[in-house]
């Protein structure tokens, strides 16, 4: 009868677990340490705390001081109870509550003014507390709400804020500071009332006398903290935003917390970033920021080259109005000026249009109504392709373009997540290999570390290597060996840029003003490209430096290249024009390309072809090697 009882009470009354379950919002990195935190509704730094996210001497001295039977009775101690009791009768007043830590944690899901009649609710929702939870989820209530002072509640709160490290990592004297803090937390608040603070530490520490305790080791405790410290604040751009996908690759916990009870989801988002890179990373920022004009900006987003993740990302000045700091200027569309260029020589190389080594004009050239000049407006005159993209000249970029084709540069970007942004109703032309197209810092690093992995299926691993290697060269101003780089710089000196890879991270850097004014004499070289080689110094050495070319099936068997077409891409639409080349890659020359069954005329030497569609319509490209591979696609023209 009284178990069937029991069990319709603790139905129709459940405990109250709206407090415990407002915890603070909190993004950990990699390694599970925390790197940001966002209070709880009213404000409150509540971090949901484990009893294994503690010290196990922390749980001791806590059982030690508050609850010695703890883990002997159900909830309630009757014997601690009877002697409070007679304390009372003998005292005439309170002096000994008699509560266990299974009623300090229904005190604080439920905070009552202390008489007789909220000290009988307390122990029934103690005794309920024990049944549906168990030990480790009264300890778990208790760890996560004891006040800590002022608007801090719970262990990792209070060692985070008191000593800035993790709960996990407290000394004896420390955790015995904020077990000794959640009795009076205001009047103990070790900044406010030190010496208080310290008493009530010791009381705390000899109250596991003599196991661990003594005089001599309470007299090596030390100071109490003076001052709090802000809690982590990293990444905030990131961390406002909460869970995202490229390129943080963010987790978000969605299992619900060890309280069997709550259903609601821990407020934990896991991410990918590196905690320590991520503060040396926001030191570099603050001091190029401290030396850049009133409304420059930056940002700097670092990502592994194989799996695309996020290690470190600084958004701007967080919060500087004057810096548009609220805004994530890794997400903001601007120019690349010319850090796309790498993307137009690979493609080059892997037209067989040029080789590192074949030598160019760079020469004023007009195309069509275009006709690009140096940014000293200077020619070299006859150069390799290799110095050409060293030197970022803007002539041979755009002849090689003309070549490749502007489409299908567009392409590549689009496949490797850089959708490009032209003006409505514009077609990818020429002004691409220049910045003439809108690219966000997260998408450029994306495509570079595409690039440095060997082209990652969008580019052939043999022409991404080549584009790559060319870009290998000391950092001025310094920086570790071995790094692949590329500045850029747009219009107007509106967006300072400056990219670079070694075999292990990919880093970008931005800096501009968020409002695209332009910025006089600014330039990837003079702003940008110092940060770039303070970032790699921070960086662990990648396992082999550099971009020495591979062969294109290195750690396969020997074959020949698999003939693919490489322009159209599949299910293209181009817009009714004139010429259209279509490119093939691999397979056995001589290569022969058909249109709807049809052959046309070609230069056996290459694999290209020129095709003018005779109108709008759907047409199926077919492209046939000497061993009779085929690789097809279908394309529109509107």
């Amino acid at each position: 009868m009284l178990p069937a009882l029991a069990w319709a009470l603790d139905r129709a009354f459940p405990p109250p677990m709206a407090r415990f379950e407002n915890a603070a919002r909190e993004v950990t990195a990699r390694d599970g340490r925390t790197l940001s935190v966002w209070p709880a509704a009213g404000g409150v730094w509540r971090l949901r705390t484990r009893p294994d996210d503690v010290p196990p001497h922390l749980l001791a001295l806590l059982i030690a001081a508050e609850d010695r039977r703890f883990h002997a009775h159900p909830g309630v101690d009757p014997l601690a109870l009877a002697r409070a009791a007679a304390q009372w009768v003998r005292a005439g007043r309170v002096v000994s509550g008699g509560s266990t830590i299974s009623m300090q944690a229904a005190r604080l899901l439920e905070p009552r003014p202390r008489n007789l009649r909220s000290k009988v609710i307390e122990i029934a929702r103690a005794l309920q507390l024990e049944w549906r939870h168990g030990k480790a989820g009264v300890l778990e209530i208790w760890l996560t709400l004891a006040p800590q002072g002022g608007n801090l509640e719970g262990m990792r709160a209070g060692a985070l804020a008191w000593f800035g490290r993790p709960a996990q990592a407290l000394d004896a004297s420390e955790a015995a500071l904020l077990v000794a803090l959640a009795r009076r937390p205001e009047a103990l608040r070790p900044d406010r009332h030190p010496e208080a603070a310290r008493r009530a530490r010791d009381a705390v520490l000899l109250a596991r006398a003599p196991d661990i305790a003594s005089a001599a080791e309470i007299s090596l405790a030390g100071e109490v903290p003076t001052r709090r410290l802000p809690l982590p604040r990293h990444a905030p751009h990131f961390a406002r935003d909460g869970a995202t996908t490229s390129p943080a690759r963010v987790t978000a916990t969605t299992s619900p917390a060890r309280v069997t009870a709550t259903t609601s989801p821990a407020r934990v988002t896991a991410t990918t970033l590196d905690l320590d890179l991520q503060r040396a990373t926001e030191a570099i920022a603050r001091e190029a920021l401290a030396r850049l004009p009133e409304r420059v900006s930056l940002a700097i987003l670092v990502t592994d080259l194989r799996t695309r993740e996020t290690r470190a990302l600084v958004g701007g000045d967080w919060m500087n109005p004057t810096r548009a700091g609220a805004l994530d200027l890794t997400r903001a569309v601007r120019s690349p000026g010319s850090t796309l260029k790498p993307l137009v020589y690979a493609l080059a190389f892997e037209t067989g249009v040029v080789t590192p080594e074949t030598l160019m004009e760079d020469l004023p050239r007009r195309f069509g109504d275009y006709a690009p000049e140096n940014f000293d407006r200077a020619f070299q005159g006859r150069l390799r392709i290799a110095d050409a993209l060293r030197q970022s000249l803007n002539q041979p970029a755009v002849a090689l373009l003309n070549e490749v084709g502007p489409l299908r540069l567009a392409s590549v970007m689009k496949a490797g997540g850089a959708v490009p942004r032209l003006p409505p109703g514009a077609e990818p032309s020429l002004p691409l290999a220049l910045g003439g197209v809108g690219i966000t810092l997260r998408e450029l690093v994306g495509l570079y570390a595409r690039l440095g992995d060997g082209g990652a299926g969008l580019i052939e691993r043999r022409a991404a290597n080549l584009a790559s290697a060319i870009l290998v060269q000391p950092i001025p101003g310094g920086g570790p060996a071995g790094i692949a780089w590329k500045t850029g710089t747009s219009w107007g000196g509106r967006d300072a840029w400056a990219i670079g890879m070694d075999q292990r991270h990919v880093v970008g850097i931005w800096v501009g003003r968020p409002d695209g004014t332009p910025m006089p004499n600014a330039t990837g070289a003079r702003l940008a490209l110092p940060l770039l080689g303070q970032v790699f110094e921070r960086l662990p050495p990648a396992p082999r430096q550099g971009f020495a070319p591979r062969p294109l099936n290195a750690g396969l068997a020997p074959s020949t290249d698999a003939l693919r077409l490489l322009f159209p891409p599949p299910r293209a639409t181009l817009p009714e024009a004139g010429r259209v080349v279509l490119r093939a890659a691999g397979g056995q020359r001589p290569l022969t390309f058909l249109v709807d069954g049809a052959p046309l005329s070609t230069d056996p030497a290459r694999r290209e072809a020129s095709w003018v569609p005779p109108g709008p319509g759907f047409y199926r490209i077919t492209v046939l090697d000497a061993d009779g591979a085929a690789a097809r696609t279908e394309l529109r023209v509107r």
